[in-house]
């Protein structure tokens, strides 16, 4: 009986210290689906303990290869240097596209404008438009929001929309989408950028059109259909070596019931793009 005894409480004591312990860090894009999902998994999982923190997609990579954290969270694709980084040291990265995003284009909500083109946009975001009355508005100068350079929605922006050319050097860089919610939401002439899951009724969002013909506005259904051309894949990345850790939160947040709660957060299901 007394043995019986010894090995059930043995038995409790280890089951306690069985906690799957991981650290999620990076991007601020994903950080809204991998907090909800990391949610679910720990109630599904009541043994797991999953830890989410933002602070940018290259602030997620750094921290990846300096093992502090499991999973780095990415708004955009790792740079060849950061590649680079991961061999000299000897360690194997994975990449796993989780959702798809479309970045919104936003302005104050008492602006008139209500669509730009590529085009327009690259020469806002590069200083060649200052006044809103070149494209429409009202006669005010226009005041450019963008994210910090390690931020991979910044990188995305000047891919996809600035055709890889410089921001205007006086553009206002924000540490995290918040702040640009904020700065755009108090500063009438102002213009920025968010994912879509950020949008609220503070800003505006503008209709954008690549070809100068279709303008699409950045809603779900339009990134699902590809009406809206500012998409781009969101990423989990780790190394290969902690796989056998990492694996249950990653097959849970590709699972259907993982990419439900991504769609209802605003995002597009890998299986929808």
């Amino acid at each position: 009986m007394m043995k019986h005894l010894f090995l059930t409480i043995f038995a409790l004591a280890f089951a306690a210290t069985d906690i799957q312990a991981q650290r999620i860090k990076g991007s601020d894009t994903v950080l809204p689906i991998a907090q909800q999902t990391a949610e679910r998994f720990m109630t599904l999982n009541p043994n797991a303990r999953v830890t989410v923190t933002g602070g940018g997609s290259g602030v997620g990579i750094s921290a990846l290869l300096d093992e502090t954290t499991d999973i780095a969270m990415a708004s955009r694709s790792i740079k060849f240097s950061e590649k680079m980084k991961a061999k000299a040291a000897g360690e194997e990265l994975e990449e796993i596209p989780v959702a798809y995003d479309a970045l919104a284009v936003v302005v104050h909500p008492s602006n008139p404008v209500k669509q730009l083109t590529r085009r327009q946009l690259e020469d806002i975001f590069r200083g060649k438009i200052t006044n809103w009355k070149q494209v429409g508005g009202d006669d005010r100068k226009i005041v450019v929001y963008s994210r910090e350079t390690s931020s991979g929605t910044y990188e995305f922006f000047k891919e996809s929309v600035l055709k890889n050319k410089n921001y205007m050097s006086s553009s206002l860089s924000m540490p995290a989408t918040g702040a640009i919610i904020q700065s755009v939401s108090q500063t009438r002439g102002a213009i920025g950028y968010v994912g879509l899951a950020y949008v609220s009724p503070r800003i505006k969002t503008l209709a954008v059109s690549y070809d100068d013909k279709h303008f699409a506005a950045p809603t779900l259904e339009n990134a699902i259909n590809k009406t809206y051309p500012i998409v781009r894949p969101l990423y989990y990345y780790y190394n290969k070596k902690n796989a056998g850790l990492v694996d249950p939160l990653l097959q849970f947040v590709l699972s259907p019931a993982g990419q439900e709660i991504i769609k209802k957060s605003g995002y597009i299901p890998i299986n929808e793009e």
